[in-house]
C-alpha cells in the first residue's frame, strides 16, 4: 500500500480494527487464500444476521461488495453528522459536552482518515473547549489544521496570536488594495466617487465579512484585529485602517453580536456616527448625541479617546464632518452670525481636530483632546465666510444694470492669512480644502481659480493626497469646457499639478486619470505641452507608465490619418492641365 492507501486506513489499528495492512499479511501467510478472504470479510463485514442471505442477491445483480459497503458507510456518516448536531443542542450542557468529549477521545486517532474526518471535525466544531492536546495536534498538522472548522480555529488562534496575524495580514493588504484602487480608478464621476457607497454597502465587502466570521463572538480574537489595526495605522499613516476599524465593529452591530458591542466602548459614538456618514451630515439632534458621548469621557478612562479619535480619523468621518462644516459656514453667513457664536460648529470643528490627531494621540500615547487653535475660529473661518461674501456680492453686481464705468471684476488676490493657515493648520487646511471642492461642484470657475494657487504648499501636502486628488478630479469634470481655455489650463496644470508630479507619483497617476477623461476638451497646443511634460521617467512606476500609454493611444486615434493630412494641401496646388485624350 502507498502513502495514500496507509492515509485511508490512519488509526484503525489503534482502535483493534483490522485494515489493509493486516489483510495483505493474512494473504501472505495462508495457504488458502480464498478461504482467508471470505474469514476476513465474515470478521469485519456488516455484522446483521438478515444481511448475509441479502449480499448473494446483490452478487447476481453485478454489485460490487465495496459499493455496497460505501453507500451503507456514507449513509451512517451522515446519520452520526446528523446526531452529533442534535446531541450539541440537547439536555443539560454539562451531559451534552461531556458526550462530545467522549465521542472525540474514541473517534480522535481516525482523524486522518479521510472518510471519518468529518465527523471528527463536526465533534470538535460542536465543542466550545476542545482539549489543549488536541488542539495543539491539529496546529501541528498543516491539512488537518486547514480542514478544520472556523469554530476551532478560533480556540486556536486566540492563543497563538502570530498565526491569527499570518491569517489576517493578507486581508488587511486586500482591504487596502481595494480602497487604493477605487481612488485611482478611471471612472472619473461627481456622481460615483469614493464616498459614494452608504456604510452598509461597504460592510457587505469580502475583507470585512470575513473579518467578521473569523472574529464570530470572540472578544480576544476582536482585540487582536483592532490592535492589529492601531499598530499598522501608526506604522503606515494610511487612514483606510481607521475605516475598516468602524466597519469591523458595524459589522458585528449589524449582526447584533452582544458580547462583543457590549465591550468596545466606542459602540454608541460609531453607532451615531454611521447615522450620519449614511446622511453625509451631522444634524442637531446627532451632533448632541455625539457631544454627550466625548463629554462623557471620565477621568481615568481617557484610553477611549485614542480609540474615539482613530474612529473619527475614518475618511468617510472626516468627509461627513468636513461637508457638515462647510453647510454650516454658509448657514452663518445668511444668518450674519459669526463662528464663534455657533455650539454646533464647534462641536464638528472639535470632531475633526479628534480625528486629524489620532496618529499623533495613538503614536505618544497621551490621551486628551487636542486643543483648538483661537485664530482657526476667530479669523480663519470667517475668512472663508468672506469668500462666500465675496461670491454673493460679484453675483449681484453682474445683474445690475451697468453704470460707465463698467462691471466690477471678480476678486483675483486672496488674503496672505489664507495661504498661511493652509500651509501651517492641520484643520484649516482640511476645511479650506473642502470649500475649495465645494466651489469647483458649484462651477465657480472664478472662485476656483482665485483660491488655487493657496494649494501649492499646503500642510503635510494635503492638496496632493490621494483622497483630495480623486474628488477634485471628480469636481472638475463639471468645468469640462473651461479646459479650452489656454488660462485655465495654465492655471490648474502648470501652476497645481505639474509642481508636484515630479516628486509625487500619486499626482502624475491623478492628472493622467484626469486627461484621459477630458483630453478632447484641452485645446490641441496645450495637450501636446501635457503630453510632453507628463511623458514618464526611468523611475516613473508601472501605473504612471500604463495610464501614459493608455492616454498617447487615444492621443493617436484622434489624430487625422496621414492619408488625410497629404490630401487637404493638394487640393490648394494649381493643379498641372493634362490634355485629354478628346481634345487632341
Amino acid at each position: 500500500a502507498g502513502p495514500g492507501q496507509a492515509a485511508m486506513y490512519a488509526g484503525l489499528q489503534e482502535l483493534g480494527v483490522a485494515n489493509g495492512e493486516d489483510l495483505k499479511e493474512t494473504l501472505t501467510n495462508c495457504t488458502e487464500p480464498l478461504k482467508a478472504i471470505e474469514q476476513f470479510q465474515t470478521e469485519n463485514g456488516v455484522l446483521l444476521p438478515s444481511l448475509q442471505s441479502a449480499l448473494p442477491f446483490l452478487d447476481l445483480h453485478g454489485t460490487p461488495r465495496l459499493e455496497f459497503h460505501q453507500s451503507v458507510f456514507d449513509e451512517l456518516r451522515e446519520k452520526l453528522l446528523e446526531r452529533v448536531s442534535a446531541i450539541a443542542l440537547e439536555g443539560k450542557v454539562e451531559e451534552r459536552y461531556k458526550k462530545l468529549e467522549d465521542l472525540l477521545e474514541k473517534s480522535f486517532s481516525l482523524v486522518k482518515m479521510p472518510s471519518i474526518q468529518p465527523v471528527v471535525m463536526c465533534v470538535m466544531k460542536h465543542l466550545p473547549k476542545v482539549p489543549e492536546k488536541k488542539l495543539k495536534l491539529v496546529m501541528a498538522d498543516k491539512d488537518l489544521y486547514k480542514a478544520c472548522a472556523v469554530e476551532v480555529k478560533r480556540q486556536i488562534w486566540q492563543d497563538n496570536q502570530a498565526l491569527f496575524g499570518d491569517e489576517v495580514s493578507p486581508l488587511l493588504k486586500q482591504y487596502i488594495l481595494e480602497k487604493e484602487n477605487i481612488l485611482f480608478s478611471n471612472d472619473i464621476s461627481v456622481l460615483h466617487n469614493f464616498f459614494s457607497p452608504s456604510p452598509k454597502t461597504r460592510r457587505q465587502g469580502e475583507v470585512v465579512q470575513k473579518l467578521t466570521q473569523m472574529i464570530g463572538k470572540n472578544v480576544k480574537l476582536y482585540d487582536m484585529v483592532l490592535q492589529f489595526l492601531r499598530t499598522l495605522f501608526l506604522r503606515t499613516r494610511n487612514v483606510h485602517y481607521c475605516t475598516l476599524r468602524a466597519e469591523l465593529l458595524m459589522s458585528l452591530h449589524d449582526l447584533e453580536i452582544s458580547e462583543i458591542c457590549t465591550v468596545d466602548p466606542c459602540h454608541k459614538f460609531t453607532w451615531c456616527l454611521d447615522a450620519c456618514i449614511r446622511e453625509k451630515f451631522v444634524d442637531n439632534k446627532r451632533a448632541r448625541e455625539l457631544q454627550g458621548f466625548l463629554d462623557g469621557v471620565k477621568k481615568g478612562q481617557e484610553q477611549v479617546l485614542g480609540d474615539l479619535s482613530m474612529i473619527l480619523c475614518d475618511p468617510f468621518a472626516i468627509n461627513t464632518l468636513a461637508l457638515s462644516t462647510i453647510r454650516h459656514l454658509q448657514d452663518l453667513v445668511g444668518q450674519d452670525t459669526l463662528p464663534r457664536e455657533s455650539p454646533d460648529l464647534l462641536l464638528l470643528l472639535r470632531m475633526l481636530s479628534l480625528g486629524q490627531g489620532a496618529w499623533d494621540m495613538i503614536d505618544s500615547q497621551v490621551f486628551k483632546e487636542p486643543k483648538m487653535e483661537a485664530e482657526l475660529i476667530t479669523k480663519f473661518l470667517p475668512m472663508l465666510m468672506s469668500f462666500v461674501v465675496d461670491d454673493h456680492t460679484f453675483n449681484v453686481d453682474q445683474k445690475l444694470p451697468s453704470e460707465e464705468k463698467g462691471p466690477i471684476p471678480y476678486p483675483s488676490t486672496i488674503p496672505e492669512a489664507f495661504t498661511k493657515f493652509l500651509q501651517e493648520n492641520r484643520i484649516a487646511c482640511e476645511i479650506g480644502l473642502y470649500y475649495i471642492l465645494h466651489i469647483t461642484k458649484q462651477r465657480n470657475k472664478n472662485a476656483f481659480l482665485r483660491l488655487l494657487p493657496a494649494l501649492v504648499e499646503t500642510f503635510s501636502d494635503l492638496a496632493f493626497s490621494d483622497i483630495f486628488l480623486h474628488l477634485l478630479t471628480g469636481n472638475l469634470t463639471l468645468l469640462g469646457d473651461e479646459f479650452a481655455l489656454e488660462e485655465f489650463c495654465t492655471s490648474l496644470f502648470d501652476g497645481f499639478f505639474l509642481t508636484a508630479c515630479s516628486r509625487k507619483e500619486n499626482v502624475h497617476r491623478h492628472v493622467l486619470r484626469l486627461l484621459l477623461h477630458l483630453h478632447h476638451k484641452v485645446a490641441p497646443a496645450k495637450l501636446e505641452s501635457l503630453q510632453k511634460a507628463l511623458e514618464p521617467t526611468k523611475q516613473s512606476g508601472e501605473a504612471v507608465k500604463e495610464l501614459y500609454n493608455q492616454l498617447t493611444e487615444k492621443l493617436e486615434l484622434r489624430k487625422p490619418s496621414p492619408a488625410e493630412v497629404t490630401e487637404t494641401p493638394s487640393m490648394e496646388l494649381p493643379l498641372p492641365t493634362v490634355p485629354t485624350p478628346a481634345s487632341r
